[in-house]
């Protein structure tokens, strides 16, 4: 049986995605130019934020006192759930060694950047849990310095929440600056920064393309697209549940796509009526959001079985995969792309967003079929060393002169050869290169 669609996208998460690129190139080229003062200007322009850009102790201190201690206790357990997950991910980086031959071992050791540039949203919505996730895990891979980018509101400056949550995560510089302007600050090592080693940490299509542009002078995490959730859910899930997942997630933005696949068709019945009606009891901008993501981005896919339903879900490789059904065991050994994955109907995508400890910049648009998401590993750089004895040297120089006179590099093999006439010079060796 072929996939059947019982709700087709009219739209992609490309469709709109506009030309920005000219746009963003001047932009990093002004402020390339123009250093501090050209970041300033465009600051004003775009943030309208007058205050000062790199925060003090004390305005810390001033944005924490306005943040309630029970948000403060909220901030604290998914910092710790994220904390102690990023632990575990460090844990398994082993920095071993192995003698290759006898004589010659080569080692594998892993370094953290030195400087991070941490981007969190604070536009349409203040995403505190992205200081969380960026911040967290930058410190815990053991970054001598870590820098926390937000926009201002042009009043208030940086929500005071994310304050509270970059400082407590270990930021160790708070900028209040957003968009291209802001990724070009921690880029340049503007305003007094480290220049950043690595950019993290989602944002709008002017950030991702700044961060595209930027992508060779600076690390990355992953170039980000719209967010994207699919639900497999079978005749054993909950529609009500399936349903709201399905509006949780396209509240996100109006190019969000959400994707249910399923074997049931009532239960896809079901959920498409359910759908429409729960996203008219949102607030106006999260349903607004809701409603064309759920109109022009969202599908709904009746499959044979559940083999069929996994080949689906890898086909798409979503952000966030989400299981309703039986046996899950079978599918989480079954299931290959993804970024995150929620088994089970105790579990939501929501929960990895805030607070459960999974890190949630993960990748978009199809991309999770050749990577993971933002890791305690994506600040660490895994490098090798070697060291060797004379004896050791001998059947790898020779080998190597051999090698590189067939490929034609000379210079490379005089480098074996003088090692070789060095260390045995009463020996003689073919190193001729001819096989």
């Amino acid at each position: 049986m072929a996939r059947e669609y019982l709700k087709k996208a009219v739209k992609t998460a490309s469709t709109d995605a506009g030309d920005v690129r000219a746009t963003v190139q001047k932009i990093l080229g002004d402020i390339e130019a123009g250093g501090d003062a050209a970041a300033r200007e465009y600051a004003d322009k775009f943030d309208k934020y007058q205050g000062n850009l790199i925060l003090t102790a004390d305005e810390v201190a001033e944005a924490t006192a306005k943040v309630p201690q029970r948000l403060r206790d909220d901030i604290r357990f998914a910092h710790d759930n994220v904390r102690r997950f990023a632990e575990v991910q460090k844990s398994t980086l082993k920095e071993v060694e192995l003698e290759i031959v006898p004589g010659l071992i080569a080692g594998q050791k892993s370094i953290p950047v030195r400087a991070a540039g941490c981007y969190v949203p604070g536009g349409r919505y203040s995403h505190i849990a992205s200081a969380i996730m960026t911040v967290t895990t930058a410190k815990v891979a053991g970054c001598a310095n870590i820098v926390a980018c937000s926009p201002p509101r042009p009043d208030t400056g940086i929500a005071p929440a994310i304050v509270y949550a970059a400082d407590l995560c270990g930021a160790d510089q708070i900028l209040a600056m957003g968009g291209v302007q802001g990724v070009a600050a921690m880029t340049f090592g503007l305003f007094g920064l480290p220049k950043a080693d690595i950019l993290v940490g989602p944002g709008n299509q002017f950030v991702a393309e700044a961060k595209r542009i930027l992508f060779g002078r600076v690390g990355i995490d992953m170039i980000a697209g719209p967010t994207d959730s699919l639900i497999l859910a079978d005749s054993s899930a909950d529609p009500e549940i399936v349903a709201w997942d399905l509006v949780g997630q396209a509240e996100h933005g109006y190019n969000s796509p959400v994707w249910l696949v399923t074997d049931d068709r009532a239960l896809a019945e079901k959920v498409m009526k359910l759908v429409p009606g729960y996203i008219d009891t949102l607030p106006e901008t999260n349903r607004d959001n809701a409603t064309a993501a759920w109109r022009d981005y969202a599908e709904v896919i009746v499959c044979a079985d559940r083999e069929e339903m996994a080949a689906t879900s890898d086909d798409y490789a979503p952000e966030h995969l989400t299981v309703q059904a039986g046996d899950l065991d079978w599918w989480l050994n079954r299931l290959q792309c993804y970024g995150s994955l929620f088994l089970g109907e105790e579990t939501t995508v929501a929960f990895g967003d805030k607070a459960s400890g999974t890190n949630h910049v993960l990748p978009t648009s199809g991309s999770a079929k050749y990577t993971g998401g933002l890791s305690v590993h994506k600040y660490m750089k895994i490098v090798t060393w070697q060291r060797a004895t004379r004896e050791g040297a001998k059947p790898v120089a020779e080998a190597t002169a051999r090698i590189s006179r067939l490929e034609g590099m000379e210079g490379h093999a005089r480098t074996a050869d003088v090692r070789l006439a060095k260390y045995f010079p009463d020996e003689e060796f073919d190193l001729s290169g001819s096989y």
